[in-house]
This record gives C-alpha cells, structure tokens and sequence, in this order.
C-alpha cells in the first residue's frame, strides 16, 4: 500500500496551517522567543498485521484464529503559540478475521466448520479514530500541561474519551514528575452468535442454550498514572510509573462462546452449537508498576531496558520484560534490534472448551486471559536526513522507519506485524 495524504488530510492540513499562520501575523512583539515547536511536523504511519492461531475465543477456544490488519495514521502537530502545541492524530484500520467470520459459520458455501473461514460481513470490519490533544509549556519549560480527547467507531463498538495530564520538571531538568488522567465511555452494538439469534435454537431438537441477551450495553474506563524519572548520571537515566485503571460495564464480548462440560453437545453440520457466551464480572481493577532503565554505553550504542508487572483482581498477574539496542550505523542510519518476554496466569474465569460448568456464574474460553508465555523479537532500521535535504509537497522529509516485529505464544498462537513510519517537517 502507498502512504499518501488523501484528498481529506490536505484539506486538513491547509485548514490547520492557514489557522496557525493567521495567527502568527497578528504577533506585534518583535522579541524573539524559542518555540517549543519550531515547525509544523506530519508523521505518516502503516502497518500491517496477520496472524494465525487455534483457540479462537468465537467459537470457544478452538478454531482458526486466521487475521490481517491493515492501519493507516496520520499525525499532525502544529506549534500554535511559542508555548503550545497543537496535535492531531487520526487513523483507519480495516481487518478481515477468519475467527469473526464465524459468528455465523452457516453463511458460506462449505460446511461450517470452527476452522474454515466462513463468507459473512462479519468476517471483516473497519475501525476509524480521531484523537486530538494540546500542550501547552511554561516560560521556563519546566511546567507541561495537555488535554486531549478521543473518538473511534467500529461496526459493533464506538468509543469517546478524554483526558489530561501535568508534568514538572525538577533539578535543572533532571527530574521530572508526571500524573495524567483518562476517562473512556464505550458503548456495545452487541452482534451474538447465529445460534442464539431468533428461531434458530427451535430448530434443532433437543438444543436448549442457557444464553440470555445483556441487559447493560456500556462499558466505562477510567485510568490514573503517576511517572517519575531521574537522569542518574551522565550515562544512565531511570524511570518508574504505576497505574490504576477501573472498568465497570459490559466487560464480556458477546460474540465468544462457551461450551459446558454438564450439557450435551449439538452440531450442526461440522459446528458445534455453543451453550452461551462468556460472561464476566462487571468491574475489574487493573494495576501494571513500571521500571525503564537506559543505558548510554558509547557514541554508537544505547541499551534500553524495561520491566512491568501487572495484577488485577480477576486472578491475572504478569510480568514483561524488554530490552532494545539502538546501534548507530554512521550519521544517517540506526538499527535498533529488541527482545520482549511475556508471561502471564489464568483469570479465575478462564475454561479450556467444556471445563465451564452450567453452574458457574463467571466463565470464558478466551485465551488472552489463559496462562501462557510470549517471545516478541523485533528489528528496525531508522533513516534520519539530517538537513531536510528531500523534499515531498511542501515538507522536507525528517526520518523512515521501517519496523519487523515477530510474536509467539507457547499456546499456538504466531504473529508478525510489518510498520512503515515517516516523519516530515513544513518548509
């Protein structure tokens, strides 16, 4: 895919800049005074993800987890005032899912079967976002408030946030203290499996699923975080963070289903007929604790580490460790390999395929929320021109990344993701 402005983003662009210009006109003090930003910047972004796996959550636990994504980004950010920045980020990004596909298994052709791809719409869907934020720096720099909000669609999710954040910087900025907020209220179109949509139960003899539709289709997040990081000497900078997120709401997905141990089975053609869909506690506390650590070893070389642990009170508790090593390659090119280890327990929720009782009040079949361990490696090349030596439109180009990640999970699951990332300046 080429990474082009659209005829929209120009427009947005123009709009954008014409308003940032009108206003510089209108400055009468003379006195210069360094920007925080001293040009408008546009970060155009790709990046394409595929996927496959054997314990797809829509038909519970197992069958192909077959997905590609394709995301498009466009990030503009305008210095609005010698102290302010203006930030706009807004991106689509289409997928098509073997897994989704099968939330009606009966509409293709073939037999339906957990692991073949099914024909229907909801193989495929598009989600659209739009996030804008502002900064806004004190005289001296060392003060950093921002607000920013949240907007995004899918065809069975809309999500609206907003949010804010300060930042202090200390000790002749060697020290900065950070705290942010973010709230998000969500909303379900909930799309439940073919089997539980009306008439079909009826159909099939003896088949009497416990499934009931949910009566609260919201979902609300609210996250708090608290930074702090230090430069500790020439040489070595460190950081520490702690969230806490709180999520009340529709917090199952109504399209996973789940098959008991207790019940018989039912199959139509080669697809077993679900008993329900996961159902999970309507609160959930989240709390990762953060470490980073970087390194800077000589001209050509920073070591830069990571580690998060994470519990929550459904019973999952994680740990991820991260370490990336930039290497300078000359003026203009740097490579960057990475290595990231996940591990992480089971939710108390968590059932491989007919271990769930008919009894129970929580359960699910998604093995997000299994026990497994992850190996993501990664390498990324970064083009830097130094002087803006090239030109597209009206901005000069400022660096290309190009980014290979590879994923695996002990559980079956592989995955690669492809990111493409350029960053301009206005001329």
């Amino acid at each position: 895919m080429t990474i082009s402005l659209t005829l929209a983003h120009k427009k947005l662009v123009y709009l954008l800049l014409g308003y940032c210009l009108c206003g510089f006109s209108q400055q009468t003090d003379t006195t210069y005074k360094k920007r925080v930003l001293e040009s408008s910047e546009v970060d155009l972004l790709f990046s394409y993800y595929s996927q496959e796996g054997v314990n797809a959550a829509v038909t519970g636990g197992e069958g192909t987890e077959e997905l590609t994504d394709a995301t498009s980004t466009i990030v503009l950010r305008m210095p609005i005032s010698e102290d302010g920045i203006l930030t706009i980020d807004a991106g689509i990004s289409a997928y098509t899912s073997a897994s989704s596909s099968n939330i009606d298994p009966f509409d293709g052709s073939n037999p339906a079967n957990p692991f073949d791809t099914s024909s229907g719409a909801s193989r495929k869907d598009v989600l659209a976002y739009f996030n804008p934020s502002y900064q806004k720096y004190s005289e001296d720099r060392n003060t950093i408030w921002s607000v920013n909000g949240y907007v995004s669609n899918e065809y069975d999710y809309f999500s609206i946030g907003f949010g804010g954040s300060f930042a202090r910087l200390f000790n002749e900025k060697n020290t900065e203290l950070s705290i942010s907020a973010n709230a998000f209220i969500d909303n379900w179109n909930p799309q439940y499996p073919i089997e539980f949509r009306g008439g079909f139960a009826g159909s099939v003899a003896g088949y009497d699923p416990l499934f009931t539709t949910f009566s609260n289709l919201g979902r609300n997040s609210y996250s708090a975080s608290v930074g702090f990081s230090q430069i500790l000497s020439k040489k070595l900078q460190g950081a520490i963070f702690f969230d806490a997120v709180l999520q009340n709401g529709l917090l199952s997905t109504p399209f996973q289903r789940v098959y008991f141990g207790d019940r018989d089975d039912f199959f139509v053609e080669d697809f077993q007929l679900a008993d329900d869909v996961e159902r999970l506690p309507d609160s959930r506390l989240k709390f990762p604790l953060g470490a980073r650590l970087n390194y800077y070893l000589n001209d050509a070389m920073v070591i830069r580490t990571y580690y998060r642990y994470y519990f929550d009170d459904w019973g999952i508790r994680s740990h991820t460790f991260n370490i990336e090593v930039p290497l300078k390659l000359g003026d203009r090119f740097t490579a960057y390999p990475a290595f990231r280890y996940y591990t992480q327990t089971a939710a108390d929720y968590f059932y491989a395929k007919e271990l769930a009782l008919s009894s129970f009040d929580f359960y699910t079949s998604d093995f997000d929320l299994s026990d497994y361990n992850a190996n993501q490696y990664s390498i990324g090349v970064q083009y830097k021109d130094i002087f803006n030596e090239t030109k597209i439109w009206f901005f000069g180009l400022k660096t290309i990344d190009l980014r290979y990640s590879y994923y695996q999970r002990n559980n079956g699951l592989d995955a690669s993701i492809f990111t493409l990332g350029t960053s301009f300046i206005l001329d």
